[in-house]
């Protein structure tokens, strides 16, 4: 049964092929992508489950399921697809639908290091890892659950106390910019 609303006009494959210019339907369920991703053991739906419930179009299932936010990207699954699905970005795709569709469906925590993760890159166009680490904790994250390892990474110099720009900032700013909806957009 599709979980399809009426209101939506493309499918979710459509939506995925739309966003990536990958198919969903070419992933025939060999169930490889799955075999070998690392995370495969914390996720109900396996990498091969997110794509059959793609082509499907059972959104509810999917975006209702943490499954999706548990992908590290690795790429393991898209480097063993015999036909070359790119499940892993498939899967990358799969989350900013499922940010557009109801940001709040997102776990907290995801939600809180997604938007640290791209405040800094924003800011600084890289990660400045104590900026990240401190917003993030800030704003979702488990506040004190490994404080004391901080001492020890600022004196061995793992953390940066002040943030490095790279010279094109500006580019990624109009990156960002370019991406935000427009008034009366969907977002």
């Amino acid at each position: 049964m599709s979980s399809h609303h009426p209101g939506n006009r493309h499918t979710l494959a459509a939506e995925v092929r739309e966003a990536t210019g990958l198919n969903a339907a070419g992933c025939y369920q060999c169930g490889k992508c799955s075999a070998g991703c690392p995370m495969a053991g914390e996720m109900s739906l396996k990498p091969h489950d997110l794509m059959r419930l793609t082509q499907n179009d059972e959104r509810d299932r999917l975006f209702g399921d943490e499954s999706i936010w548990l992908c590290l990207t690795c790429e393991t699954c898209t480097a063993r697809c015999p036909n070359e699905c790119d499940s892993a970005r498939i899967i990358d795709a799969l989350r900013e639908l499922a940010l557009r569709h109801d940001p709040e469906r997102a776990p907290r925590k995801i939600r809180a290091f997604h938007q640290a993760f791209l405040d800094q890159i924003r800011s600084h166009g890289r990660v400045f890892e104590l900026g990240l680490i401190l917003q993030y904790k800030m704003t979702g994250g488990p506040l004190f659950q490994d404080a004391l390892a901080a001492p020890g990474m600022l004196a061995r110099g793992k953390l940066a106390l002040s943030p490095r720009r790279i010279k094109g900032i500006k580019e990624i700013r109009r990156i960002f910019e370019a991406c935000e909806p427009r008034p009366g957009e969907e977002t």
